[in-house]
């Protein structure tokens, strides 16, 4: 099999993220419409990521956030997403490197992406996610996101293996 010299996992998920990204900057402007709500994981230590101690100690490699009843100020860039949401009814804000995102679900529509950290910019800068990772579903119960009939695209399958 010929080396993929051109690194398609990679743009791959590039490019999902972009769907994130552009799914967040339309909320950001218009709200969420309908049912629609999302749990987006991502990694705690990745760079550029920022959150309260209190929240790093509670969360040290992974956490799931909601963006559901009680969020705001979410702002949208090209490189990542800030929002605020409160935990045990203290408000915190969160930014978010798109790079750190390792999933993306929304319920509603059981639609659901799946990342790997390791393939987006500055992977080797951050820590492997614990498989036992923590959740924080920002005061919300995030439920069981291994429903059947989701509808979660993961890239594994079109990976290069070493």
């Amino acid at each position: 099999m010929a080396e993929d010299h051109m690194r398609y996992d990679i743009l791959a998920q590039e490019a999902l993220r972009g769907v994130v990204r552009k799914v967040l900057a339309e909320v950001a402007k218009t709200g969420l419409p309908g049912e629609h709500h999302f749990f987006i994981s991502f990694l705690t230590r990745a760079p550029g990521v920022r959150l309260s101690e209190k929240l790093l100690g509670q969360y040290e490699k992974e956490m799931t956030i909601v963006i559901q009843n009680q969020y705001w100020d979410l702002k949208v860039t090209e490189t990542g997403f800030e929002v605020g949401l409160s935990f045990d009814g203290i408000p915190e804000t969160l930014v978010i490197p798109f790079p750190a995102v390792k999933g993306f679900f929304d319920p509603s529509v059981q639609f659901g992406l799946q990342f790997d950290p390791q393939t987006a910019p500055g992977a080797d800068e951050v820590e492997d996610a614990d498989d036992n990772a923590v959740e924080s579903a920002a005061g919300e119960d995030s439920g069981d996101e291994e429903k059947s009939g989701e509808k979660v695209v993961s890239l594994d399958a079109f990976r290069k293996k070493p």
